[in-house]
């Protein structure tokens, strides 16, 4: 600042000195002056003028000094900010209030083109069960697993615990020339099989899809993942039609308003010996599956809901590998079609309905036994017995309920019957019913936690036994995901 105001000074003093100059020549007689004398006085002249501007620009610069001094300095100013590509969002929207069928459409890919998505939940269950179960399934209610006897699984009353819902999965989607690449791996904690009763990793999903054409581990198309209803218990409606099974799959229709799906899936069944079941001879019979199964549904989606029909044929072959004189090998057909459909009732309202029937499709259902039976034969029959494919019936009527901002609640009903064959125990399993109804609350639209009622029975095949159980079970959820997004290539 001291430095430029000594620089003007010095201009300043150098006009003044010229100025005086110039004065002292005018004072001279004009008849003194000659031809040089003229031109020096010109000379003058110009440089007072050029002083004169000088003397303006500095002013200028004076002042602008001096507004300078008196405010503070502006802040640089910023060049505008590049957008930079989102690196990690939740995936979802956070909604106002929880949606009337909160219930994730599990090992459907919907996810966003060039995404990864990584999901999940971290769940606790704990309640008490009044009755008695399969110490293995503890923690659900499945009516096959009730006794079949007065106190086969003793002592009544028991309280439980665990963490076995508990899931992570990554879906991924990008384009391709030849369609959508999209791809999901999905597991759980809640060991079956082998691993019945423990906590331990269960593989739920791996399917991928290119364009119309999918293949992997994921929902059969004979099922209805929709009609699952808002409930904590983990199992679910007994007569539903539920199997996640190894398929390759053809969409060549896949609007938002219409459907179709084609799928061949890995074939499989099981089998009830009944009172036959300690004969010699059924001890070299093995199964054999040298089809796969065919399965398929159409779906239509309209603003009052979905309706979904689906359909299924397989075959069940067996072969006798003893070397007896009567051949005891071979096969039966299984079918069965299933009608589905969520109906809006109102805006708070969701109706969850299905009915299924067929035979030999135990396996494809939520909670049934075995597939096939053994049959009698008439007594002139070269064959002493036969196998056949056990018809089921399958219900389920379920209605999703939102109270308002927080609270949602789901109830109803489902039943599973199977027609038994003649050579049946009379205690295996013959119908089985399911009936639950619960209060939620949604602190936020990523947490669950509420109690629910749940009641099941087993129904005996001919000796007139059934049994009850009634549980009281209460859950807390945390959902969790992050999606990835990449530019497109």
């Amino acid at each position: 600042m001291r430095s430029n105001l000594w620089i003007v000074w010095k201009d300043i003093s150098s006009a003044m000195l010229l100025v005086f100059s110039l004065s002292a020549l005018w004072i001279h007689p004009a008849r003194a002056q000659t031809p040089d004398r003229n031109q020096e006085i010109q000379q003058l002249k110009d440089k007072l003028q050029q002083l004169d501007q000088t003397m303006g620009e500095v002013k200028a610069e004076i002042d602008a000094l001096e507004r300078q001094g008196q405010q503070p300095p502006a802040e640089a100013k910023k060049a505008p900010a590049q957008p930079l590509p989102q690196v990690a969002v939740p995936s979802e929207a956070t909604a106002a209030q929880p949606q009337a069928d909160p219930v994730p459409l599990e090992g459907e890919i919907t996810e966003a083109k060039d995404s990864l998505n990584i999901y999940g939940f971290a769940m606790l269950d704990s309640g008490y069960d009044f009755g008695q179960v399969d110490p293995n399934w503890f923690d659900v209610l499945r009516p096959t697993k009730l006794p079949s006897f007065y106190n086969e699984f003793a002592p009544s009353g028991n309280v439980y615990a665990g963490v076995r819902q508990t899931r992570f999965g990554v879906k991924s989607s990008s384009p391709t020339p030849l369609g959508d690449l999209k791809t999901v791996f999905e597991f759980e904690l809640f060991g079956t099989g082998v691993d019945a009763g423990q906590t331990t990793f269960r593989l739920r999903h791996a399917y991928g899809e290119l364009g119309s054409i999918g293949a992997g581990q994921t929902w059969s198309p004979f099922m209805d993942i929709d009609v699952f209803p808002n409930t904590i218990e983990y199992w679910g409606p007994n007569g539903m039609v539920f199997f996640r099974n190894v398929q390759v799959r053809w969409m060549p229709i896949r609007g938002e308003r219409n459907s179709v799906t084609i799928a061949v899936e890995r074939p499989g069944a099981s089998a009830d010996g009944g009172i036959y079941a300690d004969r010699i001879e059924l001890s070299n019979i093995k199964p054999r599956f040298n089809f796969p199964d065919l399965s398929g549904n159409v779906r239509i989606d309209r603003n009052w809901g979905h309706l979904q029909f689906a359909s299924i044929v397989r075959k069940i072959g067996w072969v006798d590998t003893s070397d007896n004189p009567i051949n005891l090998g071979g096969s039966v057909v299984g079918w069965g079609v299933n009608l589905s459909s969520n109906l809006k009732v109102s805006k708070t309202n969701l109706a969850k309905l299905e009915v299924s029937y067929g035979d030999g499709i135990e396996n494809y259902m939520n909670d049934a036994p075995v597939d096939v039976g053994i049959g009698r034969t008439p007594p002139n029959s070269l064959l002493p017995i036969k196998a056949v494919a056990l018809p089921v019936l399958g219900i389920v009527a379920f209605l999703d309920h939102t109270w308002g901002e927080r609270f949602t609640s789901s109830g109803g009903f489902s039943m599973a019957n199977i027609s038994n064959s003649g050579g049946q125990l009379p205690s295996d399993f013959h119908r089985g019913y399911y009936s639950v109804g619960n209060l939620l609350y949604h602190p936020t639209p990523k947490v669950t936690m509420g109690g629910e009622f749940q009641w099941g029975q087993r129904v005996n095949f001919s000796d007139g036994f059934h049994s009850n159980d009634y549980r009281i079970q209460f859950s807390f959820k945390y959902d969790w995901d992050k999606s990835f997004k990449f530019p497109s290539l």
